[in-house]
């Protein structure tokens, strides 16, 4: 199958597979299936329905929504109509929102319930270029000019038996430079930017991750990363569907561990808390078992770690250790697997850094998980590990065509057709990262091992921590050991321009709960807990495991423990789930100089 363009991309395979299952969604307890086939014929009914609108080739639409196959369906026909997606993401607050759209000069929206619809209604009329809203659980109003989903597709049907649109020829003119979408950054530094990505950006990706990563029309996928994220939507939704790939849309984010179950995926794209989240569910669930069953668990890691250095590389075990992992397998970890499903290929991460430990963890298993490297400008992958060969600590190498090296300073740069066109309407911004030589300047600082060319990413540029002595620390590898922790959902680590590293936790408070009751203790109010004498002892022996990899300037001398999580809505994290450290040290500002109050450690 040879395409230079998405909608190119969707015809073919839309022709190619047309009887094969394209989408599953869950509807009344049930999974119900879209095929291929049935996917044209909606994306082509709702592309009419669009051209009925007035919406042309160029005009900028965006959907708000979280995976189903109506984003699939939407996202699709405005890229077959030549017009421009803008992603949004659903847990946006309503003033986020407004600047997005109103920055994309998005002239409709297509949202996903009444909750979305109501947050555009709270500005709709301050928005000039907002003509109307689609809604894809089908209300309706007329008079806020609020359409259907429904009346699109029925709208649609009639301008095509009208012979006003002609779908495979419309969706046959784009060009590889034609721009594709809008994605806007997350932005942990001021208002976000709209990345702009051509179709050549995302299929240059795919054809790359491709050749590092093969899929067949007999894989599985289950999605759950936002589609308004570009890693979901090029490695699942488009490189997905161009293989002929079946995807099940999970219900939620909490429903994941069961879909998994009914689903059993063969390949999972996720990023690096899903999986030190199943590793911490694990190790709770081996430290509840009999002292024997332990041992037995014991036993098979010491094998399977052994095994890793075979298995990390491609290559099975043989002679007597062969034996062992074998016997491992079927005691242990042929367990794990049926937890995944049991026919998972691999994992798949990126997003954020993977800590070592929950990745040697799962090789031991033999559930690889093959950790990547991008971001949104860079369509995403620049970088991943392979099958064949995938070494904990590292991102892997570069993809195809794509350049990578690494600046006097330390900082990545990558060049190749994966990187974006630049920023919408913010040229200044665009020359900041883009130079004339088409170097686009990641932000991250790594280096490449001797050995492989694998590349390690350290941290990023703005978040390397100078202490008041001059050390430069970064904190990414300080949070990830302590993150293993079962007790720690999220964390801070402070101390830039301070003599000393402090850190922000906020506990795990169901595994705290159960920790104090099996201690006799029984408390759920998490301002009680934080404060508690036995809670601040179990703190201080967690950071004190954590700690114990790390040199002296890197400890941790001082933590505060937070009574609720990071929120979206306070701004201390983006929609993709990351942490926004000066939004957090701001409004945690007391805490912090209560533990730097009067000290010179």
């Amino acid at each position: 199958m040879s395409f230079n363009t998405i909608s190119e991309m969707f015809l073919q395979s839309a022709g190619s597979f047309q009887d094969k299952a394209a989408y599953y969604e869950k509807i009344d307890g049930e999974w119900v299936k879209l095929t291929f086939g049935d996917v044209k014929k909606e994306v082509e009914r709702f592309a009419a329905g669009l051209s009925s609108l007035g919406i042309q080739a160029g005009d900028k639409v965006a959907i708000q929504s979280t995976n189903c196959p109506r984003w699939a369906i939407s996202d699709y026909a405005i890229a077959c109509l030549g017009a421009v997606s803008v992603t949004v993401y659903p847990t946006l607050i309503a003033p986020q929102i407004k600047y997005i759209l109103d920055d994309s000069d998005s002239i409709y929206v297509i949202t996903e319930n009444k909750e979305e619809t109501d947050k555009i209604l709270s500005f709709i009329s301050e928005s000039d270029g907002l003509k109307g809203i689609i809604t894809m659980d089908d209300q309706s109003d007329t008079a806020s000019n609020i359409l259907s989903f429904s009346e699109i597709l029925e709208n649609g049907s009639r301008y095509i038996s009208e012979n006003r649109f002609n779908f495979d020829e419309t969706a046959g003119s784009a060009k590889p430079e034609d721009l594709l979408t809008l994605i806007y950054t997350s932005g942990t530094t001021g208002n976000p930017k709209g990345v702009m990505l051509m179709h050549k950006n995302l299929v240059s990706n795919m054809k790359a991750t491709s050749q590092a990563l093969e899929m067949t029309e007999s894989e599985v996928l289950l999605s759950f990363l936002p589609l308004s994220h570009v890693f979901e939507r090029m490695s699942g939704h488009y490189t997905g569907f161009s293989k002929g790939v079946t995807t099940y849309y999970a219900e939620s984010i909490d429903t994941v561990a069961d879909n998994m179950m009914e689903v059993r995926p063969t390949i999972v794209i996720a990023v690096p808390r899903l999986y030190e989240k199943i590793h911490t569910k694990i190790l709770d669930k081996v430290s509840k078992d009999s002292p024997k069953k332990q041992k037995i668990f014991r036993w098979a890691i010491s094998v399977g770690k052994k095994a890793s250095e075979y298995l990390t590389r491609g290559e099975n075990p043989s002679g007597l250790l062969g034996i062992k992992f074998k016997i491992a397998d079927k005691l242990v970890f042929s367990k794990l697997k049926a937890r995944v499903g049991g026919r998972l290929r691999c994992f798949i991460s990126g997003g954020a850094p993977l800590n070592s430990q929950v990745g040697q963890f799962f090789a031991s298993a033999n559930i690889p998980i093959l950790e990547g490297y991008g971001l949104t400008e860079t369509s995403p992958v620049i970088t991943t590990n392979r099958e064949e060969l995938y070494k904990f600590g590292t991102v892997g190498s570069p993809i195809e065509g794509v350049e990578v090296k690494i600046a006097d300073d330390g900082e990545i740069l990558c060049r190749g057709d994966n990187v974006m066109k630049g920023y919408y309407n913010n040229p200044e911004a665009t020359k900041e990262v883009l130079n004339d030589d088409g170097w686009f300047k990641t932000g991250d600082i790594g280096n490449f091992d001797d050995e492989d060319g694998y590349l390690r990413i350290t941290d990023r540029k703005k978040s390397l921590l100078v202490t008041s002595g001059g050390k430069n620390i970064a904190p990414a590898p300080l949070e990830n050991s302590l993150l293993t922790s079962s007790f720690i959902e999220q964390v801070v680590i402070v101390g830039d321009k301070r003599n000393f590293l402090t850190c922000l936790i906020v506990p795990s408070f169901d595994n705290v709960k159960e920790y104090l009751m099996n201690n006799g203790k029984d408390l759920s109010d998490a301002d009680a807990i934080i404060d508690y004498p036995d809670v601040i002892e179990l703190f201080h022996n967690e950071l004190k495991k954590a700690m114990s990899q790390f040199s002296k300037f890197e400890q941790i001398k001082k933590f505060s423990l937070l009574s609720r999580p990071f929120m979206i809505e306070k701004g201390e994290m983006t929609p993709k789930m990351s942490i926004v450290r000066k939004v957090v040290e701001s409004n945690f500002k007391d805490k912090i100089d209560t533990m730097y109050k009067g000290a010179n450690l």
